[in-house]
């Protein structure tokens, strides 16, 4: 979704009462990050907005991006957040073969997940289209990628081909390297 340059716009104060309802659909969204967002957003902080291209909100605490809305899709965290509390998302696998391709901004296929190297959850673990995931990349420690599924990952297994995941943010991509200085 980052794929071209992107120039810091207007930031804007959010209200308290949008901030508590932001706090609220991350935790509705992201359950395991609740014991840690006071940390990630303190109560009596000011939480701030700007806008970008292509319609999308990106919500800034101390010049540090956290979060990030395409207008009224999920709110989505910044690779920065996922980083640092990696053990409260969803997480999926790629092969080797896949990195350079997703990282240069390429779509992520299905079969990037369904090779030898790609990891997909469990049927008892299955995760819906529409939920947010975070990609690990074979043998790497971070997480590369994070976006919103297409497919669920039962269809993903039997099909093996098309784009499953959409609205992704990459290591290195336009938000990855915006100065908010």
């Amino acid at each position: 979704m980052f794929k071209k340059d992107v120039s810091p716009g207007a930031k804007s104060k959010v209200k308290s009462s949008v901030q508590r309802t932001i706090r609220t659909k991350i935790v509705e969204t992201y359950p395991l990050l609740a014991p840690y967002i006071d940390d990630i957003i303190p109560k009596k902080s000011q939480l701030d907005t700007m806008k970008i291209p292509d319609r999308v909100s990106l919500y800034i605490l101390d010049n540090k991006p956290l979060f990030w809305q395409h207008m009224d899709d999920p709110i989505i965290p910044h690779l920065k957040v996922v980083h640092a509390y990696p053990q409260c998302f969803n997480k999926v696998g790629i092969d080797r073969g896949a990195i350079r391709f997703v990282l240069s901004g390429a779509a992520l296929m299905a079969p990037g997940l369904t090779s030898a190297g790609g990891r997909l959850p469990e049927a008892e673990a299955q995760l819906k289209a529409g939920e947010i995931v975070a990609v690990e990349a074979e043998g790497k420690e971070e997480v590369c990628l994070i976006g919103q599924l297409t497919q669920d990952t039962e269809t993903i297994k039997q099909s093996k081909k098309g784009a499953v995941l959409e609205l992704a943010h990459s290591l290195g991509d336009s938000l990855w390297t915006l100065s908010l200085d």
